[in-house]
Formats: C-alpha cells, structure tokens, sequence
C-alpha cells in the first residue's frame, strides 16, 4: 500500500453517522469532544463559519466548499463568530442516527457529510499527522467530489433499503478524494507530514520507508531516494514532519508492530525479524521506548482490552 493508504488503514476509520445539517437564522454550535473522531462534510447551501481549537482564525465556508477535521480537535460553526455557542450535542442526536437535522426551521445553511470513528490503538499519533483542517474550495477539486456529495445528499434524504450502507461508502470516497486533493494542492516547503509526502524529494523517502520498513535505511541511503545530499535531507525533513528521519522510521515500525500485537497472533520474534530486527530482545528494547511498554504486555493487555469485559477488568 502507499503511505497514505497505510495510514488510514492502522487509523480504521469507520463511518458512524452520514447526516444532513440544516439550519435557520442565526446560530452558532460548539462541538466539544471530537476525540477519534474525523468529520467529513461538505456545504451544499448556504454559508457560515468555522473555527477550531487552536487555528489562529475562522475559515468562510461558502456553497460547493467540502471541508475535514482529521484531527478531532474541538471546532464550531457559526452564521455570526459574535454569537455566543450552544453545545451541539443539544440539537445533534446521539448514536448512530442519520438523516437531517433541522435547526431554526432550516432554509439558510446546508450541509451533509458523516463522522468517522477512528479504532486504532494510537489514533493520537496517526492523527497528529494530518493537518487541522482540510477545506477545499477550488472549484475544479469540488467538481471531483461532487458525486459523492450529491449521492450521499440523495441517499440521506430518501432513506432507501441499504442507504446507510451506500451512505458509508460514500463517504469513505469523500474523506479519501478531499486528502488527495490536499496532498496535490500542497505547495512545496510546507509543514506536516501530507506536506512531505506532497513533496516530491521527501515522497520519495517517506515512500521507500513505507515500502520496506525491515529494510536497514541508513540516512545517507534515504537521502538519495530523495536525490538530496545527506545534510539537506535531513534538515528538510524534521523541518516538515517535526522529527529527524531515521526517528520516524522507528516510530512507523513501532506502530505496525503495535497493530499486529494486537490484532494478530504472530510471535514476537516473527513480528520483529519482519520489520528487520535481529533478535526479539533488540525489538523489545526499541519498542519499549517508543510505545512505554514490552511488547508481550501491550499485546497482552490490548487484547484483553478488546473483549466485552476487558474495559472493566483493567479499570478503564
């Protein structure tokens, strides 16, 4: 898989509720705990604003704007900033619900879109990778959304035997197709790690990290796939992802072998030979390090975890 797609897929995003927001007059909604979540909407009407927690500023959401928060980060939307919030859980049903939601008789502002779920042991992490918000507004970018869109608007609406299903898959497309056109719209020297990959040096090295993981990279070999010297590289890369590139390379290791500890029933020595240790005690050592604990207790109490009683057997 690309890095992209291998991201997604240890954050198992799981669409929970695809739903229409309608909304009348003036309003403005807090949205508190978005923890592992990601939102994916886009506005078919109407406008308003948006602001998240810890982005300097609001962004204007006008008709044909689609925008993601995949960082669950706390946000609101608001027809006036001046207005004092409500909390959204006020006017927004709990559960898996869908359909539409209807706030001061509706007819101003229109939305649709759905909310991922995401399961991954350190969604946090994963999360921390992509960028705060996402908001597309080139015209051309919303036209390649716009059937998507329109499907799930329609599948909301009528609710039809296996709308939900539909409504799922759609915007699942939706959620993948906005994180493309980010990463093609990013320009070069950005910050984050969907700028290094947009980037064409640093691609090149984030992909063969992806590709062979058990591979023994060395710096000066990463540096090359980017056709880079040694130096530049390295300065260019924890300048755009925040860490040095061999330190990336440990934690992208870590967080599979974090996966499959928990999902899987391959050895210990099995997991770290493929991700290109020599000896299960050097991987423990490292993974140690990385995640805070040996690799037998984390799979050991993931896994206990994950069945129906296990959130009360360790006290979570």
């Amino acid at each position: 898989m690309d890095p992209l797609s291998e991201v997604l897929a240890l954050l198992k995003p799981r669409s929970t509720v695809s739903s229409g927001f309608d909304a009348g007059g003036q309003w403005s909604l807090q949205f508190q705990d978005q923890r592992k979540r990601i939102k994916c909407y886009s506005v078919i009407s109407g406008g308003c604003w948006l602001s998240v927690d810890g982005v300097p500023g609001a962004v204007q959401l006008r008709a044909g704007d689609c925008f993601v928060l995949p960082r669950g980060l706390p946000f609101r939307l608001a027809s006036d900033m001046s207005l004092e919030p409500v909390s959204a859980s006020t006017i927004f049903p709990p559960g898996e619900r869908g359909g539409v939601v209807t706030l001061n008789g509706g007819g101003g502002f229109f939305s649709v879109g759905s909310r991922f779920a995401v399961s991954g042991s350190h969604a946090d992490i994963l999360m921390g990778l992509l960028p705060p918000i996402i908001h597309i507004r080139n015209e051309s970018d919303q036209a390649a959304l716009r059937w998507a869109v329109e499907r799930m608007r329609q599948e909301i609406r009528e609710e039809q035997p296996g709308s939900h299903l539909v409504a799922q898959h759609l915007a699942h497309m939706m959620l993948i197709q906005a994180l493309r056109i980010y990463l093609a719209e990013t320009p070069s020297g950005g910050t984050g790690w969907l700028a290094a990959l947009a980037d064409k040096q640093l691609g090149l090295a984030v992909g063969a990290m992806h590709a062979e993981p058990a591979r023994r990279w060395t710096l000066q070999e990463l540096a090359e796939r980017a056709c880079m010297s040694r130096s530049a590289f390295a300065e260019k890369f924890k300048d755009a992802v925040g860490v040095a590139p061999m330190e990336y390379l440990s934690r992208w290791r870590m967080l599979l072998a974090a996966d499959r500890l928990e999902n899987s029933s391959e050895p210990i020595s099995t997991i770290a030979l493929s991700l290109g240790y020599e000896s299960e005690s050097a991987f423990s050592t490292a993974f140690k390090r990385e995640m805070g604990d040996s690799p037998r207790r984390y799979g050991r109490e993931r896994k206990l975890a994950s069945r129906p009683n296990g959130a009360a057997t360790l006290g979570v």
